[in-house]
């Protein structure tokens, strides 16, 4: 309910609510099992009806924390000491491996999972025998974590994710599968957009443009993608860019309810096609077009401290895709940079706000046309239409 009530669409439904008897009614749907219907929700419509539906939902897939907990303790009786995962990792593993199992979601999320649990699987060098192993293991307590209920279908689903996990482990290398981290800023810059500072207890080893897997206490086995918006730094803080979306119950928390001083947890960083090459000092660098959209900024942006850390002759355009002057969030940022490197030219575009200056009007990706030169190196990042039609426009 906390979700519900710091969502700013969903607060005012809330207003003459008996909450108590709210939540009672709530409970009693849930512990039926099911999916909430919110039916004794007095003058809420449909959409916020299954937003608040959702929020609920997520929040009880793999039961928070604590229930995370006392499953990793049984996950480990069940092992009998057979497999050498550490106890440390065990709830982390146990909810990925349930989420895995269970659907894991969309595509970019089956993705962060399997980073994390390919770099479990390598890191501890786990055998071909020990996946029955944990697989049944899991069985006796997959009921109280995975969506599917543990049926005759058990054993192909099991086996189908453990493949996965065992590819991925051959992609991902040596390294922690996780690091501990704490949030030590938040910023609510703009509507449903928070930049998050957070400090790994232990050095993430990270470059400009890769990705980061980010999970919550609150809800574990649930992995996101997130791009570090900064070059390392001397302190080992992280700085993160989330937009709240409807359907993102990770990234609704990190902008609606956590606060300084809360835990998370990182993991392994990969490359996204989004890190400067390494090339020949003989072999001169070119000059770079940033074509960012939304939150896409983040890692074009790390791009761009990488370039001021050493600059190299080379000239950067940033291109920064928004709706109104309200969506260009790091402004501040941004206008710092602008001003500190005469090699840096930051242009931002507004698609939905004519009156806007200085900047331009139009799509970001059309407006990059116009600084598009034939000797450049182009990054775009931003949402998935912005992605799929940068090819045909800047190609």
């Amino acid at each position: 309910m906390r979700l519900v009530q710091a969502d700013a669409e969903l607060s005012a439904y809330l207003i003459g609510v008996d909450l108590d008897r709210l939540a009672a009614h709530l409970i009693r749907q849930l512990v039926g099992g099911g999916r909430p219907v919110l039916k004794g929700w007095p003058g809420l419509p449909e959409a916020p009806r299954r937003r608040a539906g959702d929020y609920l939902a997520g929040a009880l897939a793999t039961g928070g924390p604590a229930v995370i907990d006392e499953v990793a303790a049984e996950f480990q009786a069940a092992l009998a000491g057979q497999c050498p995962l550490p106890a440390s990792e065990l709830a982390l593993v146990v909810a990925a491996l349930a989420r895995l199992v269970g659907g894991g979601g969309d595509r970019p999320e089956r993705w962060a999972l399997l980073a994390v649990l390919g770099r479990v699987h390598h890191r501890h060098r786990l055998r071909p025998e020990h996946g029955p192993l944990i697989g049944a293991a899991l069985a006796t307590v997959a009921p109280r974590l995975c969506p599917p209920p543990v049926d005759v279908g058990w054993e192909h689903r099991w086996r189908r994710a453990w493949a996965l996990v065992v590819r991925a482990a051959g992609r991902m290398g040596d390294g922690p599968a996780c690091w501990s981290a704490e949030v030590t800023g938040r910023d609510l810059s703009a509507e449903g957009i928070a930049i998050l500072t957070v400090r790994p207890w232990h050095l993430l080893p990270f470059r400009p443009g890769q990705a980061v897997p980010l999970c919550l206490p609150q809800h574990p086995g649930r992995w996101r993608w997130y791009c570090p918006a900064n070059v390392p730094r001397p302190d080992g803080t992280v700085e993160l860019h989330v937009r709240a979306v409807a359907a993102g119950t990770v990234s609704r928390s990190l902008v609606h309810e956590v606060r300084p001083g809360d835990p998370l947890h990182l993991g392994p960083p990969v490359d996204v096609g989004l890190s400067l090459p390494t090339v020949s000092p003989s072999v001169p660098r070119r000059d770079l077009l940033l074509v960012a959209g939304g939150t896409g900024l983040a890692p074009l942006r790390a791009l761009v401290e990488q370039v001021a850390a050493a600059p190299d002759g080379r000239r950067v355009t940033l291109i920064v895709g928004v709706r109104t002057v309200a969506d260009l969030y790091d402004a501040i940022t941004l206008d710092k940079l602008d001003q500190a490197h005469p090699w840096l030219t930051v242009v931002p575009v507004f698609s939905h706000d004519p009156l806007a200056v200085p900047g331009e009007n139009g799509d970001a990706l059309t407006v990059a046309l116009g600084h598009l030169r034939s000797d450049q190196e182009v990054y775009v990042c931003g949402p998935p239409a912005m992605l799929a039609g940068s090819r045909s426009y800047l190609d």
